[in-house]
């Protein structure tokens, strides 16, 4: 049952007046905290509930916006979450997990389907891990399996083709890169699985802090290669949960 429908049960019986449902009912789309409005309709439309964007956020407000999104039964994200702001969520959300390397912090009380196919996320190179670990943990978040694949870049080619067959086995693969952004391309042009290629921030001067590795992979002359914004770990996990579950 949806929560309107359970508002409108409830008037129905009696068990609230016409203006506390109607409040409820205003509620039920979304809550102005102030500092900012939650839209708690989004796991209606969408599936999944509003997720928390943690950066140039004060722990105050990370920490409320976060105890919202979980007070409402919903499992809550946030991301790009600083230490502080993690303690803050934590102590607002009791059984809230914290994952530092990948800045996220986590709270789940409802358990999605279960899927059988996998994610695949592979990194160049072990300076990518942090990106990367938004991608995986976002994916396992909805609960689609992931496997993790590390430090295979194209400057030593034969790591990768020594677990290409592991890549196949997946059905969308993640794969995270700095430098000159070649990996994808690569992985794009050995499986027939969709690619997700996520440009990091990673590389000497001439990088431009990740434009580089965009625009290279913006330019793959693989077919089958998507690309998410520089260092987007969570648009890309996302995304690739998406694709596993279809």
């Amino acid at each position: 049952m949806s929560a309107i429908e359970d508002i409108l049960d409830r008037f129905a019986t009696g068990e609230i007046d016409r203006a506390e449902a109607s409040t409820a009912l205003g509620r039920a789309y979304f809550e102005n905290l102030g500092h900012s409005t939650i839209d708690h309709d989004r796991l209606r439309r969408t599936g999944s509930p509003e997720v928390i964007y943690g950066e140039h956020k004060s722990p105050e407000q990370v920490a409320a916006t976060f105890k919202a999104v979980a007070d409402r039964g919903h499992n809550a994200l946030a991301t790009r979450v600083s230490e502080t702001a993690a303690a803050a969520a934590l102590a607002a959300v009791p059984g809230a997990v914290h994952h530092a390397e990948a800045r996220l912090v986590t709270f789940k009380q409802v358990e999605p389907d279960p899927v059988d196919t996998q994610v695949a996320v592979v990194t160049a190179g072990t300076s990518d891990l942090a990106v990367a670990e938004e991608a995986a943990l976002t994916a396992e978040f909805y609960d689609s399996p992931v496997l993790r694949i590390n430090d295979v870049g194209v400057a030593g080619v034969h790591r990768l083709l020594a677990r290409v067959e592991e890549i196949r086995s997946t059905k969308v693969v993640v794969v995270v890169a700095g430098m000159e952004g070649a990996l994808p391309s690569v992985v794009g042009g050995l499986i027939d699985k969709p690619v997700i290629a996520v440009p990091t921030s990673v590389g000497y001067g001439a990088s431009f802090n990740g434009v580089a590795a965009l625009l290279g992979m913006l330019n793959s002359c693989a077919s089958g290669v998507s690309v998410v914004n520089i260092d987007n770990g969570f648009g890309a996990g996302y995304l690739a949960n998406m694709i596993n579950r279809l």
